[in-house]
């Protein structure tokens, strides 16, 4: 079974708006349903849950109704900050299915994510245990030297831009977050940082430009776009 974990947590609070990001109606529709369709049309994809921000599970569920996202089943509370956004996640997930089942855990605020890179982020952990959804770094890489300056390249063939879905066994991943509380790991950024934080090593699956995350007021303006862009080739 492949479940998908759509993290929702969040407030938002660099989109400088009330209502959270993820919420936000674009097209009048909310982003995270954009997000929740990609999942749902999937065919590998068997069942999804959420990590919902607390005041917002039944506005989910209700639309989640009205956009016939049947594979929704169950929803819980975000934590104190992404990792415990996620472990609240994958320990649910844990209670409902088995330890080899995968879990993708992606970002509500990245809806533009394609059929093609949730199949081979389902591919390449069959294949090697774990898939982190990257892009090359095609830009010239700075190492911060002071808050505005830099004396140091990077050399960004060294470099990958993490995206998500991030996927691995729910066994595997469950453990990992066991592991991390134990060596008072509470703050790592994503599943993937948290396993090479425990010293894993993760395998690639390929990603795309257009994989964007919603954080700023551009991010929604280039989502915008890229949605007419694929309403025209529709």
């Amino acid at each position: 079974m492949n479940v998908a974990l759509i993290i929702a947590g969040g407030s938002g609070r660099r989109m400088e708006n009330e209502v959270p990001k993820q919420f936000l109606n674009v097209n009048d529709k909310p982003v995270i349903i954009y997000t929740l369709e990609a999942f749902q049309n999937h065919p590998d994809v068997d069942e999804i849950g959420v990590v919902c921000i607390e005041g917002w599970h039944e506005i989910l569920h209700a639309y989640a109704r009205q956009y016939r996202i049947g594979k929704l089943k169950w929803i819980v509370n975000g934590g104190e900050n992404g990792q415990g956004s996620i472990r609240n996640g994958v320990y649910e997930a844990e209670k409902r299915y088995a330890p080899e089942d995968l879990i993708l855990v992606h970002d509500a605020i990245r809806p533009m994510v394609s059929q093609e890179i949730i199949s081979d982020c389902i591919i390449q952990c069959r294949q090697y245990g774990s898939a982190v959804v990257t892009v090359p770094c095609n830009t010239a890489m700075l190492r911060r030297t002071k808050q505005d300056s830099s004396g140091e390249v990077v050399p960004r063939d060294q470099l990958a831009m993490t995206q998500t879905p991030q996927a691995f066994p729910i066994g595997v991943l469950a453990d990992a977050h066991r592991r991390a509380l134990e060596k008072g790991i509470t703050n790592s950024v994503a599943s993937c940082t948290l396993m090479i934080e425990l010293g894993e090593t993760v395998h690639f699956s390929i990603g795309s430009e257009t994989n964007i995350k919603l954080t700023t007021q551009d991010d929604l303006k280039i989502f915008k776009a890229l949605l007419a862009v694929r309403e025209k080739e529709l």
